[in-house]
């Protein structure tokens, strides 16, 4: 398997490039293209940042060739969230753009939490003409929303294995995929889990997210240092032949980082993806 992170976490502390830089000094294969300072806003004002300006495929292209000088590539996106923002939602072609340019395959953009499967299937319907034409996959992942009586998490859109699939078959197109977000998955409240879903899911599932959680809350931290245990999700992976990417997402983790000691943050990071690639190519777990 290839070995893949998201650089947002690393880009809080030394800038995209730098980032990629440092990712594959550490041993990785691969990143995912963070893209949430896209859409940011601060006091109802976009913050700026190079992928919501005009420059935004320069930008994109500068990262490419970083990429390409250090023997890595991008896998996959994340585009930016909420996407019932009219902000965010405005700004998910140009998301799917940069995945291309940047040589990525696939696309994470979250459904609508609070919407229905057929209200989401017809989103993803209006963004897939566009998606094909720059030969980018649009990924969907499974949500949680908060209950605000008492911030226990609950259901949303993808939050169980039987609405992920509904999802899945309500677009039903190559190029829609699934995106399992390992640790959502795992929150107790929401009553399913990575299992479940990746025996649900098959073949449509081609990208991860993965981190570990505490089993009540999103804690995206690094794997093998909270609660879940990953043997059986690995096992589940091995009997869907899983052939995409183990694409970290435990941006939680460099928050204790600064400029200083952030590559052995990201070393710390590529160790743990690298125990769960060793873990699945072992014969017997």
């Amino acid at each position: 398997m290839k070995l893949s992170t998201e650089i947002n976490s690393i880009s809080r502390i030394v800038g995209e490039e730098k980032a990629i830089e440092y990712l594959a000094k550490a041993g990785f294969n691969a990143w995912d293209f963070s893209m949430f300072s896209m859409g940011k806003m601060q006091d109802g004002e976009l913050v700026q940042h190079p992928l919501n300006t005009s420059s935004y495929s320069y930008f994109a292209k500068k990262l490419r060739m970083i990429s390409d000088d250090n023997g890595v590539k991008c896998n996959q996106s994340h585009a930016p969230f909420p996407v019932v923002s009219p902000t965010v939602k405005s700004f998910l072609k140009r998301a799917i753009e940069c995945t291309a340019i940047a040589g990525g395959e696939i696309c994470v953009i979250h459904p609508a939490n609070d919407w229905g499967v057929t209200q989401n299937r017809d989103f993803y319907l209006e963004l897939l003409p566009f998606a094909k034409e720059h030969g980018v996959k649009i990924a969907t992942e499974n949500m949680w929303n908060y209950n605000t009586s008492d911030w226990t998490i609950i259901d949303a859109a993808c939050s169980n294995e039987k609405s992920f699939v509904e999802h899945l078959q309500a677009v039903n197109d190559d190029y829609f995929v699934a995106c399992l977000d390992i640790g959502h998955a795992e929150i107790l409240s929401l009553n399913t889990s990575a299992v479940k879903m990746i025996k649900a899911i098959g073949q449509k599932l081609q990208a991860l997210h993965i981190h570990d959680i505490d089993l009540v809350h999103d804690n995206h931290q690094i794997p093998f240092s909270l609660k879940i245990d990953f043997i059986p999700i690995i096992k589940a992976l091995k009997e869907i032949n899983y052939f995409g990417y183990f694409t970290l997402e435990a941006d939680n983790y460099l928050r204790a980082f600064n400029e200083e000691n952030a590559y052995q943050g990201v070393k710390d990071l590529y160790y743990s993806v690298k125990k769960i690639e060793d873990l699945f190519n072992k014969e017997q777990l």
